[in-house]
């Protein structure tokens, strides 16, 4: 596994997520992530080794390795310093507290399913985009 690179685990079968995923993809021009679904061996792995509960946090989790890692909300906002155009906004948005950031976050995350949809099975990259996946 690539050190150099972050890591985004994301829920592989929510519609939300996945869409989430294809939107940082398309606007990571460093190419600074990788990609793991929770539900995958190595997303498993990833959460196990930090001791991370994938029953209170199941939505993302951003992984630098080496340095630290970030759930709900904070993630969110850590992988859009690394965006193209929203580096401001998450700087912004971080000054917000976490608690109350978290409250909205969490209540999307609920919803996610019933907003969204859900799909049957992780999502499978295309061959171009194969690469930024760890699985």
């Amino acid at each position: 596994m690539e050190n150099s690179k972050q890591i985004i685990l994301f829920d592989g079968v929510c519609n939300l997520c996945n869409g989430a995923v294809q939107f940082i993809i398309k606007r990571d021009a460093n190419d600074t992530f990788r990609y793991a679904a929770l539900q995958s061996e190595v997303g498993q792995r990833l959460t196990s080794e930090r001791g991370i509960d994938t029953s209170q946090v199941d939505s993302i989790i951003l992984i630098e390795p080496g340095v630290a890692y970030y759930v709900k909300s904070d993630a969110a906002l850590e992988i859009g310093k690394q965006l193209k155009g929203y580096k401001t906004l998450s700087s912004i948005l971080q000054w917000i507290p976490t608690g109350l950031r978290n409250i909205v976050y969490d209540f999307v995350a609920r919803n996610r399913y019933k907003w969204y949809g859900k799909k049957e099975a992780c999502m499978v990259p295309t061959p171009e985009l194969k690469s930024k996946f760890l699985d």
